[in-house]
């Protein structure tokens, strides 16, 4: 390891061309010692995150490349989507770990800063740590406004003017440069699609309007859900833990919940340990007694337990993952597989014709993918929340009542997730197909195999869906449910009969 370790996480206007993102990872791993830690992706944020660390001229020269790759790939006139920017490389924060400081990381922010200036044309502001000006500390007030706000500004108001590069925005837009203390980017999604509700929650959790201390947040609508999209710049004196039950108290006023919580990039470990002490109660917990610290600590060779996977976890004599949840990861697979057929398409000069529709293939088999392996866990919970709904008490007329309606709204949900899973998988089998007619012809079987495995998914959820709906005491508030499974199913079985003719023309089999 090197003696001095810095991490520099910059964010791309960039997440539903993976190619591009691909090209500029490979300008950052061109450089000597730095290590690429992670590569997160948001289609509706239409943004990507990338983690890298290294020594300070390592890490200073692969943020210069990747500035550079972007400023020549994305063009800010065509991009939309819903998290707010003003740069093709929207910010760059370095941050010190091993043997660095603050100020090692602010030297490297004011020399990248003046580079990307003089070299690319790209205006630059500096924030956070290495801001020059106070009110630039804040990101949310250089961003004000984003792309075209700034376009409009930049060349006739002067407290708009960069710190370095022209007052004057090309089709790569601007970009902040700085360096700061660790950051967690954390969501966490509503049950609601209703936007405006994120948009009251994110008010009244973020700092600058009187919320909790280290909290930058914003209210968006992703995957057809309502989010609270976060910042999280100390979680020190922020916990993790705090933030979300905040949320969720926040949430209730309103007479919706927290669905789930997202992580975008890498998180401190010392985060999640806090969080658990705090929702575990362990008031007089010692971190000596985290089983991993200690073998660090005592360098131990050992080898780390292998943790369990799916399949063990479906085999063992437990309710849950049962099928529904085998049904998505079936779908999962199916997706991954189209994804990986879409990349072997991609940039080979026989199927330059198909590129453009690949790529778009691409895209959405991940995104598919992403959808059907949170299915896996959705759907577990769902069964339990079903399971908790029996075990209420039924003592007294009233209970029964309660209990009644609890069992009727959680078997509905848990009809609801397979459901999504079902029409998740025709997507896939749709994708299977065109694949399986222009994609690669060496992976002309990985298609129809991962055609396959969305068509058991399908029908393994379609039996979930059923039964969960036919178990209701009130079957009528399924019906709909099961007239757009029919509709899903009728689907599937078209696209089987397409599969067979293909299989004839191109497989062989």
């Amino acid at each position: 390891m090197p003696t001095q370790l810095i991490e520099c996480i910059p964010n791309f206007s960039e997440a539903r061309r993976p190619e591009v993102i691909d090209q500029i990872v490979a300008a950052i791993q061109s450089v000597d010692e730095v290590k690429l830690l992670d590569r997160s992706s948001d289609l509706d944020h239409n943004r990507t995150v990338l983690t890298f660390a290294g020594p300070a001229l390592a890490i200073e020269e692969a943020a210069f490349q990747a500035i550079k790759t972007a400023s020549q790939l994305i063009n800010l006139e065509h991009h939309t989507g819903e998290h707010p920017r003003i740069g093709a490389t929207d910010v760059v924060p370095f941050v010190p770990l091993n043997g660095a400081s603050m100020e090692d990381c602010i030297a490297i922010a004011k020399r990248l800063g003046e580079r990307v200036g003089n070299e690319l044309n790209i205006p630059v502001y500096l924030y956070e740590a290495a801001a020059t000006h106070p009110e630039r500390t804040n990101l949310e007030h250089i961003r004000r406004g984003q792309y075209e706000g700034l376009r409009k500004e930049i060349e006739s108001n002067p407290e708009r003017h960069p710190d370095f590069g022209p007052a004057k925005l090309g089709t790569a837009g601007a970009t902040v440069i700085g360096a700061r203390n660790p950051l967690i980017a954390f969501n966490v999604y509503l049950t609601t699609e209703d936007v405006e509700i994120a948009r009251k929650i994110a008010k009244a959790i973020r700092h600058s309007s009187g919320g909790l201390r280290h909290v930058k947040a914003l209210g968006l609508l992703v995957e057809g859900r309502a989010q609270v999209s976060m910042n999280l710049t100390n979680f020190h004196e922020t916990p993790v833990a705090r933030v979300v039950e905040t949320i969720r108290r926040e949430a209730q006023r309103y007479g919706v919940s927290i669905h789930h919580s997202e992580l975008i990039g890498l998180i401190p470990q010392e985060a999640l340990v806090d969080a658990a002490v705090w929702y575990t109660q362990l008031d007089a917990f010692d971190k000596e007694q985290v089983l991993e610290y200690r073998l660090v600590d005592s360098s131990t060779s050992s080898p780390q337990p292998k943790p369990v996977s799916f399949i063990e976890e479906l085999a063992a004599p437990t309710a849950t993952p049962g099928g529904g949840s085998a049904a998505a990861y079936a779908g999962a697979m199916g997706a991954g597989l189209i994804a990986m057929v879409a990349g072997l398409t991609i940039g080979k000069k026989k199927y330059a014709a198909v590129e453009a529709q690949m790529q778009a293939i691409r895209v959405m088999a991940e995104s598919l993918r992403k959808e059907l392996t949170q299915a896996v866990d959705d759907d577990s919970s769902a069964f339990e929340a079903v399971m908790g709904a029996f075990r209420l008490p039924k003592e007294t007329e009233e209970d029964n009542t309660k209990r009644g309606a609890a069992i009727h709204v959680a078997t509905l949900n848990a009809a609801h997730v397979p459901l999504r899973v079902a029409k998740d998988s025709v997507k896939v089998m749709e994708l299977a197909l065109k694949c399986a007619k222009e994609a690669n012809i060496n992976a002309v079987s990985d298609s129809m195999s991962g055609f396959a495995m969305a068509r058991a998914a399908l029908t393994a959820a379609g039996y979930n869906v059923k039964i969960n709906i036919n178990s209701l005491a009130d079957k009528s508030a399924g019906e709909k449910m099961l007239e757009e499974l029919k509709e899903i199913e009728s689907r599937a079985e078209d696209l089987e009969k397409e599969i067979r003719m293909i299989i004839s023309e191109r497989g062989g089999i």
